[in-house]
């Protein structure tokens, strides 16, 4: 695969993102786009690697809290909770909402992939009792482009919520109907002596959710 040795053919969606601000991440994308040719299976190792990096920044940027131990698909689920898919006028319909989750599910599914692989075939992942199967470019390059598409998606949905109009914005305190809804239908949540409305909970932790129901809720009141 010559022409993988000499042109940055892979990283697309990660270069753009680098272009927006996440530097970090450069070091990655440039040894991944040689490795593709000179060292396969080191991409697998440095694929994980990326979408690792873009997983706890978007979490960090919306100061969603999680554990430097998580593994990479509890990041990545974590990230994806925390983001609105959907544009507004598009969250309360129900089957388009199925449908971007069966894709989010492929995505997960390659991030399994992906980790399998480093596992099973990265050079630079723990030790095996057994020599590992070597892998070609071809293979390296699927792994390589898993990780830009997920790296790209998750990049332009965090971005895209984070320049979205104040007034398109949803906010707590302009819904008190719908928050009043959620705290009868569940108790509040008591951690020691301090206590939570559910409804707060939901819009801080699960912003997307909020989203959802908050838009079907108006619906049906209409």
């Amino acid at each position: 695969m010559a022409e993988s040795r000499n042109s940055p053919f892979l990283m697309h969606s990660a270069r753009e993102a680098i272009a927006g601000g996440l530097t970090h991440i450069e070091e990655q994308v440039q040894g991944i786009e040689k490795a593709v040719a000179e060292n396969p299976g080191l991409v697998f190792d440095l694929a994980k690697t990326l979408v690792e990096s873009v997983c706890r920044t978007v979490l960090r940027e919306r100061n969603i809290s999680y554990n430097e131990n998580d593994d990479l698909p509890k990041l990545f689920k974590n990230a994806t909770q925390t983001l609105p898919f959907l544009p507004p006028e598009a969250s309360g319909k129900s089957e388009i909402r199925k449908s971007l989750e069966q894709t989010l599910n492929g995505l997960h599914t390659a991030i399994q992939g992906i980790c399998e692989l480093r596992n099973r075939c990265g050079f630079a992942s723990h030790g095996a009792a057994e020599p590992r199967p070597p892998m070609e470019s071809v293979q390296a390059l699927l792994a390589a482009q898993a990780a830009d598409a997920i790296v790209g998606f998750l990049y332009r949905v965090h971005t895209r919520d984070h320049t979205v109009s104040p007034s398109t914005r949803i906010r707590y305190e302009d819904n008190p109907d719908f928050n009043d809804l959620v705290d009868e239908a569940h108790e509040i949540i008591r951690i020691f002596e301090v206590e939570f409305r559910p409804s707060e909970v939901l819009f801080q932790m699960e912003p997307e959710s909020y989203r959802i129901y908050l838009t079907e809720f108006l619906a049906e009141a209409n």
